[in-house]
C-alpha cells in the first residue's frame, strides 16, 4: 500500500527537477531570457486552458495571442500595454461556444501572472524571484510528503480530493521557512514570514482553482507535457496564484518589507 501511494514520486522529482533548473538558469540572467520563459509558460497555460474548456475552440490562434500581449507588456510602458494584453480575452470569448466567462477568468489571471513574474525579476532582482519561487516549491513539496504521510481531514474533498489540512499546514510553515531565511540573509525584517506564509496560502488558491477547472471539465490533467506533472499548468497553477497576489501585495506594502529603497 505504502509503496503504491509513493509510486510517482522520482518521476515526479526526476522531471520537477528539470523544471526547476530551467526556470532558476532563466531567472539568473533575467532580462529577454526570463521574459522569454514568462511568455512561453503563459502561452502554454492558455492553449491548455482553452483545451480543457472546449475542444473546438482555436487553442494555438487564443495562446499566441495572449503570447503577443505578454509581449508588447513586457516591452512599453504598462499602461500602453494593457489594452494588448487583455485584447485576446474578448477573443476568446467570441471563439469560445462554451465556459466563456471561465476562460475570461483564468486568461487574465494567466497574463497578469506573466507580467507580475517579470516585473518583480525586473525591479526586485533574482533574489526575490528566488523567493518566490522556493516559496511556492516549498508549499507543493512540504505539502505533498506531509500529505502524503499524515493523510488526515479533506481541505476541500469536492474540488480537490487528495488535499488535506495536514499537507496545508506543512505548505504553509515550509513557505513561513523560506521567509524566515531570506529575513536572515538579506535587509527584510520579520514581515517577510507572514507574507511569504500569505505567498502559500495563493499558491494553494491557485491550485485548488486549477483542480475545479478541471473537475468541470472532466479531466485528470490539464496535457501531458510533463510526466508525473500533467502540463504546465498543472505545475505552475500555485505560481499563478502565488504571482497574481505579489502583484496585489506590492500595491499593498513596501516590498521587500524592511527595505528603504535608495
Amino acid at each position: 500500500m505504502k509503496v503504491g501511494r509513493w509510486n510517482d514520486l522520482g518521476e515526479r522529482i526526476g522531471v520537477g527537477a528539470v523544471v526547476a533548473g530551467i526556470g532558476l538558469v532563466c531567472v539568473w540572467f533575467g532580462g529577454f531570457v526570463f521574459g522569454a520563459l514568462t511568455v512561453v509558460i503563459s502561452a502554454v497555460m492558455v492553449w491548455e486552458l482553452v483545451r480543457m474548456l472546449d475542444a473546438d475552440a482555436p487553442a494555438v490562434r487564443l495562446a499566441l495571442a495572449s503570447a503577443a500581449g505578454l509581449i508588447v507588456a513586457e516591452i512599453v510602458p504598462p499602461a500602453y500595454a494593457l489594452p494588448l494584453l487583455l485584447g485576446p480575452i474578448f477573443l476568446g470569448v467570441t471563439l469560445l461556444k462554451r465556459r466563456r466567462a471561465t476562460y475570461a477568468v483564468f486568461t487574465v489571471l494567466i497574463v497578469l501572472a506573466g507580467l507580475g513574474l517579470y516585473i518583480l525579476r525586473t525591479e526586485n532582482g533574482a533574489i526575490w524571484m528566488l523567493w518566490l519561487a522556493l516559496a511556492v516549491i516549498a508549499t507543493d513539496v512540504f505539502g505533498y510528503l506531509v500529505g502524503r504521510q499524515l493523510g488526515g481531514p479533506k481541505l476541500w474533498p469536492r474540488v480537490s480530493p487528495n488535499k488535506t489540512w495536514s499537507g496545508t499546514l506543512a505548505g504553509w510553515a515550509a513557505a513561513g521557512g523560506v521567509g524566515a531565511i531570506f529575513m536572515t540573509f538579506t535587509e527584510a525584517n520579520a514581515e517577510i514570514i507572514p507574507v511569504s506564509i500569505a505567498l502559500s496560502m495563493a499558491a494553494q488558491i491557485g491550485d485548488i482553482a486549477e483542480s475545479a477547472v478541471k473537475r468541470r471539465a472532466g479531466v485528470k490533467d490539464s496535457s501531458s507535457l510533463l510526466p508525473g506533472h500533467g502540463g504546465l499548468f498543472d505545475r505552475f497553477d500555485g505560481m499563478l496564484g502565488a504571482a497574481v497576489f505579489f502583484l496585489l501585495v506590492a500595491q499593498i506594502i513596501d516590498f521587500p518589507p524592511g527595505i528603504v529603497a535608495g
